[in-house]
């Protein structure tokens, strides 16, 4: 098998373990999920995944992994924020650190661990507006109070999913660099819209045939873009927070 090596002095001693912990997660989804390269060995220092050769983004490669996609999401976790199998403790999403703490309530989950602590990093970083943190301080309180919580179980999640962190190979789409937990599905589609994503239209109809999402779906892609958006905003700058802002109002 050929091989690749990320390695950098820069992070934390967990960083890539957690990784690690995540690939094989999403592999452990079985049969039909969506793919992930192999984990060949981790350290401290670097992680060894099987190597990918890009391909061209393909009609047929982009409507298997729709319906992958769904299939990873069904495969579930034991509660919302759950880490993956084999890891204990907080994660990543990119350079930042993420909270994985299992919460019974998708709402409470979603205003605690990925919107308020970036939302409030941003605003003490002056990347986020005092009138935008209102905004999502109060979208916050209307999750913990369950106004957006639905009746479909923790998903098994990428966390992460850019377009960079989605390859089209020549046996399909590969994920890679998750922020693995249990989650909400639509958390995943949302980013692939935010950031857009090769043959985006059609990922998209296969996995809203796949997942049999309800009518109104669409409808909430923007409050899953919030998590997204407001660590953009710490990383990134205010102009990130003023999309955060704007989007909060939306559901405020």
């Amino acid at each position: 098998m050929l091989t690749f090596t990320k390695r950098s002095a820069g992070h934390n001693r967990d960083f890539y373990a957690v990784e690690a912990a995540g690939l094989r997660w999403l592999a452990a989804a079985g049969p039909g999920s969506a793919r992930v390269p192999t984990v060949v060995a981790v350290d401290d220092d670097q992680i060894v995944l099987e190597r990918l050769e890009p391909a061209r983004p393909e009609r047929a490669a982009a409507e298997e992994f729709g319906r992958a996609l769904a299939v990873t999401h069904v495969a579930g976790a034991a509660a919302y924020g759950q880490p993956p199998d084999g890891w204990t403790g907080d994660g990543y999403i990119g350079q930042q650190p993420m909270m994985l703490r299992p919460t019974s309530t998708w709402g409470r989950f979603y205003a605690e661990q990925r919107m308020l602590p970036y939302a409030h990093r941003a605003r003490d970083l002056g990347h986020l507006s005092a009138t935008a943190t209102e905004r999502v301080d109060r979208v916050a309180e209307l999750l913990v109070a369950g106004e957006f919580d639905d009746n479909r179980p923790p998903a098994r999640i990428h966390g992460d999913l850019w377009s960079g962190n989605l390859m089209f190979t020549a046996r399909g789409v590969v994920l890679v660099d998750p922020a693995a937990h249990g989650g909400h599905g639509l958390t995943d589609l949302a980013m692939l819209h935010l950031f857009g994503a090769p043959q985006l239209a059609t990922i998209t109809a296969a996995y809203v045939e796949a997942a049999d999402l309800a009518d109104g779906w669409a409808d909430l892609i923007g409050l899953h873009q919030l998590h997204p958006l407001l660590v953009h905003a710490v990383s990134h700058g205010s102009s990130y927070g003023a999309e955060a802002g704007r989007i909060a109002a939306h559901y405020a």
